[in-house]
C-alpha cells in the first residue's frame, strides 16, 4: 500500500517571478490538505527572502520557453520589464498577493522557510539581510534530515 503525502519539501533554487509563485502556490496547497510544507531557498532562490530584492522579481524572458518569444526578442532591452508587469497585472486579478505578503501567509499557515547555509556565505549575506519570518539557515543535512520520515516528498523547482 502506498504511504499518504505527508510532508511536501521545495527546493526554490531560483527566484523568477513564475518559479516563486509555483512553490509558493503549491507549498499553500499542501497546507490546505493538511499536509506539512517546507521551501528551502538556495543560490538564487535566496533573492526570494532577501528583504532588499523581496519586491523586484522578475519573470525570465530568455531562456524560458513557455515565453514563446525568439531569444532575440526576450534580450530586448524592457522585455523583461514588460512581462513582469504584464504577469503581476494577470496575479492580482487573481488575488495573488505579492510575494512577502505571501511570505507572512506562508509562515502563518505552518509553512517552515529556510535558506541555505552555503549560498547565505557564498552571496555573503546575514540572517539581518533576510525576511523576518524565515525559520532558519540549514545546511543540505540539516534539510535532508528533515525529509528522512515516511510520507515525505522533495520537489525540485
Amino acid at each position: 500500500m502506498a504511504t499518504k503525502v505527508k510532508k511536501m519539501l521545495f527546493i526554490l533554487s531560483k527566484a523568477t517571478l513564475d518559479n516563486v509563485y509555483a512553490a509558493f502556490i503549491m507549498a499553500n496547497g499542501a497546507r490546505m490538505e493538511g499536509i506539512e510544507a517546507e521551501i528551502f531557498f538556495t543560490f538564487f532562490g535566496l533573492e526570494a527572502i532577501q528583504k532588499k530584492k523581496i519586491e523586484h522579481l522578475h519573470v525570465a524572458t530568455v531562456g524560458n520557453p513557455a515565453m514563446h518569444l525568439p531569444t532575440m526578442l526576450g534580450g530586448l532591452p524592457g522585455m523583461e520589464a514588460i512581462a513582469t508587469k504584464m504577469m503581476k497585472k494577470e496575479m492580482e486579478k487573481l488575488d495573488m498577493p505579492p510575494v512577502g505578503e505571501f511570505l507572512e501567509i506562508l509562515s502563518d499557515s505552518g509553512v517552515k522557510l529556510w535558506a541555505c547555509k552555503l549560498a547565505v556565505e557564498m552571496f555573503h549575506l546575514s540572517e539581518k539581510d533576510l525576511i523576518e519570518d524565515l525559520d532558519g539557515i540549514l545546511t543540505i543535512g540539516d534539510f535532508y534530515n528533515r525529509a528522512n520520515e515516511d510520507g515525505t516528498h522533495l520537489l525540485f523547482i
